[in-house]
Protein backbone atom coordinates (compact mmCIF):
# COMPACT_ATOMS: atom_id res chain seq x y z
CA UNK A 1 0.00 0.00 0.00
CA UNK A 2 1.45 3.39 -0.85
CA UNK A 3 0.33 7.42 -0.12
CA UNK A 4 -1.72 8.59 -3.45
CA UNK A 5 -0.08 12.12 -3.15
CA UNK A 6 3.27 13.10 -4.12
CA UNK A 7 5.59 14.96 -1.09
CA UNK A 8 4.18 17.97 0.44
CA UNK A 9 4.19 21.47 -1.01
CA UNK A 10 3.00 24.26 -1.23
CA UNK A 11 -0.02 22.56 -2.57
CA UNK A 12 -0.04 19.70 0.30
CA UNK A 13 0.57 21.08 3.75
CA UNK A 14 1.33 19.21 6.50
CA UNK A 15 -2.05 18.28 7.15
CA UNK A 16 -3.23 16.67 3.96
CA UNK A 17 -0.02 14.56 4.30
CA UNK A 18 -1.38 13.63 7.95
CA UNK A 19 -4.51 12.80 6.34
CA UNK A 20 -3.27 10.48 3.56
CA UNK A 21 -0.91 8.40 6.58
CA UNK A 22 -3.94 8.19 8.31
CA UNK A 23 -5.88 6.91 5.70
CA UNK A 24 -3.17 4.64 4.95
CA UNK A 25 -2.63 3.43 8.39
CA UNK A 26 -6.54 2.80 8.90
CA UNK A 27 -6.02 0.73 6.10
CA UNK A 28 -4.04 -1.94 8.37
CA UNK A 29 -6.07 -4.06 9.63
CA UNK A 30 -3.79 -4.22 12.43
CA UNK A 31 -6.73 -6.03 15.25
CA UNK A 32 -3.77 -7.03 17.67
CA UNK A 33 -4.82 -10.87 16.57
CA UNK A 34 -2.74 -10.33 13.40
CA UNK A 35 0.30 -9.06 12.35
CA UNK A 36 1.37 -5.90 12.21
CA UNK A 37 4.18 -6.28 10.07
CA UNK A 38 3.32 -4.52 7.00
CA UNK A 39 1.81 -1.42 9.25
CA UNK A 40 5.64 -1.12 10.50
CA UNK A 41 7.70 -1.93 7.43
CA UNK A 42 5.68 0.72 5.80
CA UNK A 43 6.58 3.30 8.70
CA UNK A 44 10.18 2.45 8.78
CA UNK A 45 10.41 2.90 5.32
CA UNK A 46 8.78 5.93 5.04
CA UNK A 47 11.31 7.49 7.85
CA UNK A 48 14.24 5.54 6.74
CA UNK A 49 13.43 7.38 3.36
CA UNK A 50 13.95 10.73 5.08
CA UNK A 51 17.81 9.13 6.82
CA UNK A 52 16.11 7.76 10.33
CA UNK A 53 18.38 5.24 12.02
CA UNK A 54 15.64 2.24 12.11
CA UNK A 55 15.60 -1.06 14.61
CA UNK A 56 13.12 -3.71 14.49
CA UNK A 57 12.54 -4.88 17.25
CA UNK A 58 10.37 -8.22 16.05
CA UNK A 59 8.40 -10.79 18.51
CA UNK A 60 9.56 -14.43 19.20
CA UNK A 61 7.99 -16.01 15.74
CA UNK A 62 8.23 -12.83 13.86
CA UNK A 63 5.08 -11.98 13.13
CA UNK A 64 5.00 -8.56 15.05
CA UNK A 65 7.64 -5.82 15.63
CA UNK A 66 8.08 -2.87 17.36
CA UNK A 67 10.04 0.06 15.59
CA UNK A 68 12.72 2.60 16.92
CA UNK A 69 13.27 5.28 14.47
CA UNK A 70 16.03 7.69 15.54
CA UNK A 71 16.91 11.24 14.32
CA UNK A 72 19.36 13.65 15.41
CA UNK A 73 22.69 13.21 17.76
CA UNK A 74 22.80 9.63 19.59
CA UNK A 75 24.96 11.08 22.05
CA UNK A 76 22.70 13.57 23.73
CA UNK A 77 19.42 12.90 25.55
CA UNK A 78 16.11 13.40 24.07
CA UNK A 79 12.48 12.70 23.84
CA UNK A 80 10.94 9.85 22.66
CA UNK A 81 7.62 10.05 20.45
CA UNK A 82 5.59 6.87 21.46
CA UNK A 83 2.08 5.19 20.17
CA UNK A 84 0.91 1.68 19.56
CA UNK A 85 -0.10 0.25 16.24
CA UNK A 86 -2.73 -2.63 17.21
CA UNK A 87 -6.24 -1.66 17.33
CA UNK A 88 -9.33 -3.14 19.00
CA UNK A 89 -11.57 -5.07 16.66
CA UNK A 90 -14.77 -3.97 14.84
CA UNK A 91 -16.91 -6.27 14.33
CA UNK A 92 -19.82 -4.35 15.33
CA UNK A 93 -22.83 -4.38 12.59
CA UNK A 94 -23.24 -0.27 13.56
CA UNK A 95 -20.47 1.10 11.41
CA UNK A 96 -21.52 3.80 8.85
CA UNK A 97 -18.96 3.21 6.63
CA UNK A 98 -16.16 0.07 6.65
CA UNK A 99 -13.65 0.26 9.48
CA UNK A 100 -10.76 -0.22 7.87
CA UNK A 101 -11.48 3.06 5.14
CA UNK A 102 -10.37 6.14 5.98
CA UNK A 103 -13.91 7.87 5.97
CA UNK A 104 -14.06 12.45 5.94
CA UNK A 105 -16.63 14.22 6.58
CA UNK A 106 -17.83 16.96 8.63
CA UNK A 107 -14.64 18.02 9.83
CA UNK A 108 -13.59 14.42 11.49
CA UNK A 109 -11.86 11.24 9.78
CA UNK A 110 -13.67 7.84 10.71
CA UNK A 111 -12.35 4.60 11.09
CA UNK A 112 -10.68 1.88 13.29
CA UNK A 113 -8.04 3.04 15.32
CA UNK A 114 -8.21 6.96 13.62
CA UNK A 115 -8.42 7.97 17.28
CA UNK A 116 -7.38 5.00 19.33
CA UNK A 117 -4.06 6.33 17.88
CA UNK A 118 -3.04 5.97 13.89
CA UNK A 119 -3.99 9.55 14.47
CA UNK A 120 -0.93 10.74 16.03
CA UNK A 121 1.17 8.01 13.96
CA UNK A 122 -0.03 9.75 10.84
CA UNK A 123 0.91 13.15 12.53
CA UNK A 124 4.32 11.90 13.26
CA UNK A 125 4.78 10.52 9.93
CA UNK A 126 3.19 13.52 8.52
CA UNK A 127 6.18 15.97 10.41
CA UNK A 128 9.11 13.47 9.76
CA UNK A 129 10.71 15.65 6.75
CA UNK A 130 10.31 18.94 8.94
CA UNK A 131 12.06 17.06 11.74
CA UNK A 132 14.99 15.14 9.44
CA UNK A 133 16.16 18.56 8.33
CA UNK A 134 15.97 19.94 11.58
CA UNK A 135 19.37 21.23 13.33
CA UNK A 136 18.72 18.89 16.26
CA UNK A 137 20.67 19.04 19.21
CA UNK A 138 19.03 16.41 20.72
CA UNK A 139 17.42 13.49 19.39
CA UNK A 140 13.64 11.90 18.58
CA UNK A 141 13.15 8.67 18.90
CA UNK A 142 10.18 7.64 17.27
CA UNK A 143 8.54 4.37 18.67
CA UNK A 144 5.29 2.43 17.02
CA UNK A 145 4.49 -1.14 19.09
CA UNK A 146 2.67 -3.68 18.83
CA UNK A 147 -0.38 -5.18 21.05
CA UNK A 148 -0.53 -2.88 23.33
CA UNK A 149 -4.56 -3.40 23.56
CA UNK A 150 -4.32 -6.67 25.17
CA UNK A 151 -1.47 -5.81 27.79
CA UNK A 152 1.16 -3.70 26.84
CA UNK A 153 3.18 -6.64 24.66
CA UNK A 154 5.41 -5.35 22.75
CA UNK A 155 6.45 -1.83 24.51
CA UNK A 156 8.40 -3.13 27.55
CA UNK A 157 11.02 -4.79 24.38
CA UNK A 158 11.23 -1.18 23.47
CA UNK A 159 11.96 0.05 26.86
CA UNK A 160 14.80 -2.03 27.91
CA UNK A 161 16.30 -1.43 24.62
CA UNK A 162 15.95 2.41 24.92
CA UNK A 163 17.46 2.23 28.71
CA UNK A 164 20.44 0.35 27.21
CA UNK A 165 21.80 3.34 25.30
CA UNK A 166 24.65 4.86 26.08
CA UNK A 167 22.88 7.69 26.46
CA UNK A 168 19.26 6.76 26.94
CA UNK A 169 16.20 9.40 26.20
CA UNK A 170 15.25 12.12 29.02
CA UNK A 171 11.27 12.33 28.19
CA UNK A 172 8.51 9.67 26.69
CA UNK A 173 5.27 11.51 24.80
CA UNK A 174 3.05 8.82 24.42
CA UNK A 175 0.16 9.55 22.08
CA UNK A 176 -2.61 8.38 23.17
CA UNK A 177 -6.26 10.34 23.11
CA UNK A 178 -5.75 12.84 25.35
CA UNK A 179 -7.71 15.93 23.34
CA UNK A 180 -3.88 17.43 23.11
CA UNK A 181 -4.04 18.23 26.82
CA UNK A 182 -1.30 16.97 29.35
CA UNK A 183 -1.86 13.59 31.46
CA UNK A 184 0.35 13.10 34.01
CA UNK A 185 -1.07 10.18 35.63
CA UNK A 186 -2.11 6.66 34.16
CA UNK A 187 -3.59 3.40 36.37
CA UNK A 188 -2.07 0.20 35.94
CA UNK A 189 -4.01 -3.08 35.68
CA UNK A 190 -3.82 -6.75 36.83
CA UNK A 191 -5.94 -8.62 34.47
CA UNK A 192 -6.85 -12.81 35.99
CA UNK A 193 -8.51 -15.44 35.09
CA UNK A 194 -9.70 -17.99 38.20
CA UNK A 195 -10.13 -21.92 36.82
CA UNK A 196 -12.84 -23.07 39.71
CA UNK A 197 -12.78 -26.66 39.88
CA UNK A 198 -15.47 -28.70 41.76
CA UNK A 199 -17.39 -31.94 41.89
CA UNK A 200 -20.46 -33.24 39.85
CA UNK A 201 -23.84 -35.12 40.03
CA UNK A 202 -27.60 -34.99 39.52
CA UNK A 203 -28.90 -31.49 40.91
CA UNK A 204 -30.83 -33.37 43.10
CA UNK A 205 -27.71 -34.21 45.28
CA UNK A 206 -26.35 -30.90 45.37
CA UNK A 207 -25.63 -30.88 48.94
CA UNK A 208 -23.21 -33.22 48.33
CA UNK A 209 -21.46 -31.48 45.36
CA UNK A 210 -18.88 -28.73 45.43
CA UNK A 211 -20.94 -26.57 43.00
CA UNK A 212 -18.28 -24.60 41.41
CA UNK A 213 -20.53 -21.85 40.05
CA UNK A 214 -21.58 -21.15 43.62
CA UNK A 215 -18.14 -21.23 44.83
CA UNK A 216 -17.37 -18.67 41.81
CA UNK A 217 -19.83 -16.55 43.30
CA UNK A 218 -18.49 -16.49 46.73
CA UNK A 219 -14.89 -15.41 45.64
CA UNK A 220 -16.83 -12.90 43.18
CA UNK A 221 -18.41 -11.17 46.09
CA UNK A 222 -15.33 -11.17 48.07
CA UNK A 223 -13.52 -9.08 45.17
CA UNK A 224 -16.75 -6.83 45.20
CA UNK A 225 -16.05 -6.45 48.95
CA UNK A 226 -12.40 -5.11 48.24
CA UNK A 227 -13.58 -3.10 45.09
CA UNK A 228 -16.06 -1.59 48.15
CA UNK A 229 -12.91 -1.02 50.33
CA UNK A 230 -10.74 0.66 47.32
CA UNK A 231 -13.65 3.30 47.04
CA UNK A 232 -14.27 3.83 50.77
CA UNK A 233 -10.58 3.72 52.49
CA UNK A 234 -8.71 4.44 49.51
CA UNK A 235 -5.80 5.42 48.82
CA UNK A 236 -6.66 8.50 46.55
CA UNK A 237 -5.55 10.51 44.39
CA UNK A 238 -7.88 13.32 43.29
CA UNK A 239 -6.12 14.16 39.91
CA UNK A 240 -7.53 10.79 38.64
CA UNK A 241 -10.92 10.33 36.65
CA UNK A 242 -12.12 7.56 38.93
CA UNK A 243 -9.75 8.61 42.54
CA UNK A 244 -8.90 5.13 43.67
CA UNK A 245 -8.15 1.72 42.29
CA UNK A 246 -10.91 -0.40 40.97
CA UNK A 247 -11.76 -4.16 40.94
CA UNK A 248 -14.61 -5.67 39.19
CA UNK A 249 -15.69 -9.34 37.93
CA UNK A 250 -15.65 -8.69 33.96
CA UNK A 251 -16.84 -12.28 32.30
CA UNK A 252 -17.87 -15.48 33.52
CA UNK A 253 -18.62 -19.34 32.39
CA UNK A 254 -19.89 -22.47 34.22
CA UNK A 255 -21.95 -25.56 33.98
CA UNK A 256 -23.95 -27.71 31.38
CA UNK A 257 -27.69 -28.31 32.00
CA UNK A 258 -30.05 -27.11 34.54
CA UNK A 259 -30.08 -30.43 36.33
CA UNK A 260 -26.22 -30.62 36.65
CA UNK A 261 -24.17 -29.40 39.52
CA UNK A 262 -21.38 -27.46 37.59
CA UNK A 263 -18.07 -28.40 38.29
CA UNK A 264 -16.44 -26.06 36.57
CA UNK A 265 -16.42 -22.49 36.44
CA UNK A 266 -14.17 -19.85 34.96
CA UNK A 267 -13.85 -15.98 35.09
CA UNK A 268 -11.57 -12.85 34.71
CA UNK A 269 -10.97 -10.27 36.73
CA UNK A 270 -9.33 -6.75 37.12
CA UNK A 271 -7.10 -4.54 39.59
CA UNK A 272 -6.57 -1.23 38.05
CA UNK A 273 -4.41 1.04 40.50
CA UNK A 274 -2.83 4.40 40.90
CA UNK A 275 0.68 5.19 41.66
CA UNK A 276 1.92 4.75 44.79
CA UNK A 277 0.08 1.59 45.44
CA UNK A 278 1.48 -1.92 45.42
CA UNK A 279 -0.86 -3.83 43.35
CA UNK A 280 0.95 -6.95 43.23
CA UNK A 281 0.88 -7.20 46.95
CA UNK A 282 -2.88 -6.07 47.22
CA UNK A 283 -3.80 -9.05 44.80
CA UNK A 284 -1.52 -11.38 46.62
CA UNK A 285 -3.24 -10.48 49.65
CA UNK A 286 -6.75 -10.81 47.97
CA UNK A 287 -5.85 -14.32 46.60
CA UNK A 288 -4.19 -15.74 49.59
CA UNK A 289 -7.35 -14.19 51.45
CA UNK A 290 -9.44 -16.08 49.48
CA UNK A 291 -7.90 -19.63 49.46
CA UNK A 292 -7.59 -19.48 53.26
CA UNK A 293 -11.66 -18.81 53.24
CA UNK A 294 -13.33 -20.05 49.88
CA UNK A 295 -11.22 -22.66 48.70
CA UNK A 296 -10.78 -24.04 52.25
CA UNK A 297 -14.17 -24.62 52.42
CA UNK A 298 -14.07 -26.30 48.82
CA UNK A 299 -10.85 -28.58 49.83
CA UNK A 300 -13.19 -29.76 53.50
CA UNK A 301 -15.97 -31.16 51.02
CA UNK A 302 -13.46 -32.59 48.41
CA UNK A 303 -10.39 -32.91 48.19
CA UNK A 304 -10.00 -32.30 44.68
CA UNK A 305 -11.63 -29.01 43.89
CA UNK A 306 -10.12 -26.16 44.58
CA UNK A 307 -8.73 -22.80 42.55
CA UNK A 308 -6.60 -22.15 39.44
CA UNK A 309 -5.08 -18.75 38.84
CA UNK A 310 -3.93 -17.34 36.19
CA UNK A 311 -2.68 -14.03 34.97
CA UNK A 312 -3.51 -13.09 31.57
CA UNK A 313 -1.24 -9.80 31.71
CA UNK A 314 -0.27 -6.47 33.34
CA UNK A 315 1.46 -3.09 33.47
CA UNK A 316 2.29 -0.63 35.48
CA UNK A 317 0.61 2.76 36.44
CA UNK A 318 2.48 5.63 35.38
CA UNK A 319 3.82 8.16 38.00
CA UNK A 320 3.83 12.00 37.69
CA UNK A 321 6.85 13.28 35.50
CA UNK A 322 5.96 16.90 36.70
CA UNK A 323 8.96 18.03 38.78
CA UNK A 324 11.30 15.85 37.51
CA UNK A 325 14.53 17.49 35.44
CA UNK A 326 13.40 16.06 32.63
CA UNK A 327 10.02 17.46 32.18
CA UNK A 328 11.06 20.96 33.17
CA UNK A 329 13.06 20.62 29.98
CA UNK A 330 10.16 20.58 27.44
CA UNK A 331 7.48 22.14 30.18
CA UNK A 332 7.21 25.33 28.81
CA UNK A 333 5.89 23.47 25.49
CA UNK A 334 3.45 21.08 27.59
CA UNK A 335 -0.14 21.94 26.69
CA UNK A 336 -3.18 22.52 28.95
CA UNK A 337 -3.29 20.21 31.92
CA UNK A 338 -5.43 17.34 31.75
CA UNK A 339 -5.48 15.55 34.63
CA UNK A 340 -5.01 11.53 35.24
CA UNK A 341 -7.16 8.80 33.57
CA UNK A 342 -7.96 5.49 34.60
CA UNK A 343 -7.40 4.54 30.93
CA UNK A 344 -4.07 2.30 30.65
CA UNK A 345 -1.27 3.40 28.08
CA UNK A 346 2.68 2.35 27.60
CA UNK A 347 3.82 5.58 29.98
CA UNK A 348 3.95 3.25 32.83
CA UNK A 349 6.18 0.48 30.63
CA UNK A 350 8.48 3.27 29.40
CA UNK A 351 8.83 4.65 33.17
CA UNK A 352 9.10 1.37 35.30
CA UNK A 353 11.43 -0.41 32.46
CA UNK A 354 13.06 2.36 30.92
CA UNK A 355 13.29 4.62 33.79
CA UNK A 356 12.18 7.40 31.16
CA UNK A 357 9.66 9.62 32.86
CA UNK A 358 6.37 9.49 30.58
CA UNK A 359 3.59 12.10 29.74
CA UNK A 360 0.42 11.42 27.75
CA UNK A 361 -0.51 14.20 25.08
CA UNK A 362 -2.09 13.29 21.96
CA UNK A 363 -5.29 14.01 19.20
CA UNK A 364 -8.59 12.53 19.55
CA UNK A 365 -10.84 12.12 22.77
CA UNK A 366 -10.51 8.37 24.38
CA UNK A 367 -14.54 8.70 24.53
CA UNK A 368 -13.83 7.48 20.66
CA UNK A 369 -12.50 4.78 21.41
CA UNK A 370 -12.85 1.21 21.05
CA UNK A 371 -16.87 2.26 19.74
CA UNK A 372 -18.35 1.91 16.29
CA UNK A 373 -17.77 4.55 13.82
CA UNK A 374 -14.50 5.78 15.79
CA UNK A 375 -13.05 9.31 15.07
CA UNK A 376 -10.97 11.58 15.85
CA UNK A 377 -11.78 15.09 14.67
CA UNK A 378 -9.08 17.06 12.26
CA UNK A 379 -8.81 20.10 14.31
CA UNK A 380 -7.21 17.73 16.94
CA UNK A 381 -4.76 16.53 13.92
CA UNK A 382 -3.93 20.22 13.24
CA UNK A 383 -3.23 20.65 17.18
CA UNK A 384 -1.14 17.50 16.93
CA UNK A 385 0.93 18.69 14.13
CA UNK A 386 1.71 22.10 15.89
CA UNK A 387 2.52 20.59 18.89
CA UNK A 388 5.68 18.52 17.17
CA UNK A 389 7.10 21.33 15.17
CA UNK A 390 7.17 23.19 18.82
CA UNK A 391 9.12 20.18 20.09
CA UNK A 392 11.28 20.06 17.35
CA UNK A 393 12.02 23.43 17.10
CA UNK A 394 13.27 23.00 21.03
CA UNK A 395 15.41 20.18 20.03
CA UNK A 396 17.09 22.57 17.83
CA UNK A 397 18.55 24.71 20.70
CA UNK A 398 21.51 24.11 22.25
CA UNK A 399 21.99 21.71 24.89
Amino acid sequence: MSLTIEAPTLQHSALEWAKAHLGVLIGYDSVSSRSNRALIDYAAETLAKLGADITILPNEDGTKANMIARFGPADQPGIVLSGHTDVVPAEEDTWITPPFVADEREGRIYGRGSCDMKGFAACILAKAGVIAKADLKRPVYICFSYDEEVGCLGAPAIARWLAALDVPPELAIIGEPSEMKLITGQKGKIAMRAHVKGTSGHSSFAPDHVNAVEYATRIIATIAERADRYQLEGPFDADFTVPHATMLTTMIKGGVATNVTPDTCSFTFELRSISGMDAEGDMQALLEGIEADVVAKMKAKSPSSGVTWERIFAYPAMGEARGSAAFECYAHLMPEWGGKVSYGSEGGVFETEGNIPSVIVGPGSIKQAHRPNEFVEIDQLEQCLTFIDELTSALEQPV
